[in-house]
């Protein structure tokens, strides 16, 4: 049946703006080429990592939401949004090829008039020079004649309370003005507030400058964790005291690395892109090296601990809290805990964990025990290990429980837990 909507890719971000449309009386459809995916929506389920519950699922599907495999469903739509997750490769360069295919894929049964919009995280210059290109290759139309094309990236922090589609504004760049104003059309039914970029480049880079102003700041406050540590100075308090300050400041929180989807984004690093600027943007740079180096400090740190209280890294019992990279939610992209367990593990300490949001957990190909009574785990242990503050932990409890607790969050109560 036509519908006014085809989301493709229903993954973190899709998958929300199919709800947050469906929720506002917009046909809309999903097409994802994993049939698993297909299928566990069908039954009423969240797909892998998608910041859903299953009865929000339930609810899309009540009004009228369908999700598809078969690709022939996109040549029905009005609007088409390619919601693709991107993410960086080990060359540092961000994988542009599903999103290249979900255009490729749109292009063979789009229609002239479609609205065409880009919201997955890409490149400067990707909707012009990858999008634009297929969509036109494979659909003989012309982009800006034919059919109308936009950028507007996703700004979805899933899990936040204040924050959800209506109240947070859209950015959107459109190759021409007629497809920014039929771009912002359709988003108007969306949220309160549209905001005109003046053009698709611009809309791409502010989401770079967005993610990449997050990255760097939090790699400041992880750099002034470990310094504050070293001069015995209580980074928390320092941070209490300075948001204090109404002006010239925005507070960020360390902590054991940067997960989540929102990734440090270089754009010279483009191999195919001949007009990279031939220098790298180094405060992008150094943001992920601090970051990536955290993972690291916390397994030293923990180490430290023990040691501190006469135990031994080798044979310890270590329980770890909250898997996920963002609390209250089971998605586990790019969360630094695994990379924590794994350290600790090299240094010989036996492993469990706790996660209300992940029900099984494996680091290095092999399971780690998952422990059923939080308390009498953290009694148990040698060192419980705090990486994701869920809402459902009582740090002060636990804090009592505990032989030992570090904090990487800062959210136990001022001297009840040792913390980063």
């Amino acid at each position: 049946m036509p519908a006014d909507l085809a989301v493709l890719g229903l993954a973190h971000s899709g998958l929300p703006l199919a709800q947050a449309a469906t929720a506002s009386g917009i046909g809309t459809i999903g097409y994802d080429p994993d049939a698993s995916t297909i299928a566990e929506i069908a039954a009423g389920r969240p797909p892998g990592d998608a910041p859903l519950t299953a009865a929000e699922v339930r609810r899309m599907l009540a009004r009228g939401f369908r999700a598809f495999s078969d690709p022939a469903v996109l040549g029905r739509v009005r609007t088409a949004v390619i919601c693709t997750p991107t993410a960086l490769g080990a060359d540092r360069a961000l994988d542009l090829a599903p999103v290249l295919t979900a255009a490729r894929t749109l292009a063979a049964h789009l229609r002239p008039r479609t609205i065409v919009i880009l919201e997955s995280s890409v490149y400067p210059g990707s909707t012009e020079d990858v999008v634009r290109a297929a969509l036109e290759e494979g659909s003989g139309l012309r982009a800006g004649r034919d059919f109308h094309l936009a950028c507007s990236p996703t700004r979805l922090d899933p899990g936040n309370r204040r924050h959800d589609y209506t109240n947070t504004p859209k950015v959107i760049g459109g190759l021409t003005p007629a497809c920014t104003e039929a771009a912002a059309a359709f988003y108007g039914r969306l949220t309160d507030k549209v905001v005109r970029a003046r053009g698709p480049r611009e809309a791409e880079t502010a989401k770079l400058l967005e993610t990449n102003y997050r990255q760097i700041n939090i790699a400041l406050m992880n750099e002034m964790a470990v310094f504050c540590h070293d001069l015995g100075i209580d980074l928390w308090d320092v941070v209490r005291c300075a948001e204090t300050k109404p002006f010239g400041f925005q507070s960020f929180r360390p902590g054991p690395g940067v997960g989540g989807p929102g990734v440090p984004v270089d754009p010279n690093y483009l191999p195919y892109h001949s007009r990279s600027l031939g220098y790298p943007l180094r405060m992008v740079e150094l943001a992920q090296e601090v970051n990536a180096r955290m993972p690291r400090y916390v397994s030293q740190r923990a180490a430290a601990l023990l040691n501190e209280h006469g135990k031994s890294a080798r044979g310890a019992r270590v329980l770890l809290l909250g898997v996920t990279y963002k609390p209250d939610l089971p998605s586990q992209e790019g969360a630094p805990a695994r990379e924590v367990a794994t350290r600790l593990k090299e240094l010989g300490a036996q492993l469990s964990y706790h996660d209300p949001y992940v029900p099984q957990w494996r680091v290095a190909g092999h399971p780690v025990p998952r422990a059923d009574s939080l308390y009498e785990a953290a009694a148990a242990a040698d060192l419980t290990l705090l990486l994701q503050n869920h809402r459902t932990y009582d740090l002060q409890g636990l804090a009592a429980k505990a032989q030992l607790l570090l904090d990487t969050r800062g959210a136990s109560p001022t001297g009840a837990a040792h913390r980063l």
